[in-house]
């Protein structure tokens, strides 16, 4: 069976347009963000009380804040 460009072209935008809905209501979870511990919504699983993130603060801000810090080093792994 030989497929045309445009239904292959349909095929891909209908799969597309789906895989997007289902991200949108929630029915897909993608984790684009690779904290350990969940560090971000206010969620600190397993994060040690000065790594935590400040409420206020953005990650960059305070992973930038962390960086000048040697004895906090190891909370940048929270935050990758």
């Amino acid at each position: 069976m030989k497929m045309s460009g445009k239904t292959i072209l349909y095929v891909f935008l209908i799969t597309l347009a789906l895989l997007l809905l289902l991200i949108s209501f929630g029915v897909l979870n993608t984790n684009f963000n690779k904290s350990i511990g969940n560090a971000t919504n206010g969620e600190y699983i397993n994060i040690s009380e000065k790594c935590r993130l400040p409420s206020g603060e953005s990650i960059d801000s305070w992973k930038e804040h962390l960086g000048h810090h040697s004895d906090l080093q190891e909370c940048l792994k929270y935050f990758d």
